[in-house]
């Protein structure tokens, strides 16, 4: 089954946006509301994610949430890679992030 991916303006309102970008890229910027879990947890932290929803999926440029969606489909979950990334997100469409600190929120 080929993975399904979406454009950053094609994630309905609301929906559930998993970052699984490592640490100190989340702290460094990402999308409010977004649920982290980094690639290399995602099979022990199935807990953490929405489960009923569809599952929109981000990292830096869009490799590791390509990965991340195949497995999550291949384990029978609705999951989108988001093309492009947090580039595409914050940097070519200038959409909001927030950081974990008290410096001006970026894209690592």
């Amino acid at each position: 089954m080929d993975e399904e991916s979406v454009s950053v303006n094609e994630i309905p309102e609301g929906a559930a946006i998993i970052d699984v970008r490592e640490d100190d890229e989340w702290e460094a910027g990402h999308i409010d509301g977004a649920v982290h879990v980094p690639l290399g947890e995602l099979p022990t932290r199935l807990d953490d994610l929405p489960l009923d929803d569809d599952m929109y999926v981000i990292c830096r440029t869009g490799g590791r949430s390509h990965r991340a969606v195949a497995w999550l489909t291949n384990n029978g979950f609705d999951a989108y890679n988001v093309t492009g990334g947090m580039g595409s997100w914050n940097l070519d469409n200038g959409k909001p992030i927030v950081s974990e600190t008290d410096d001006e929120p970026w894209v690592k």
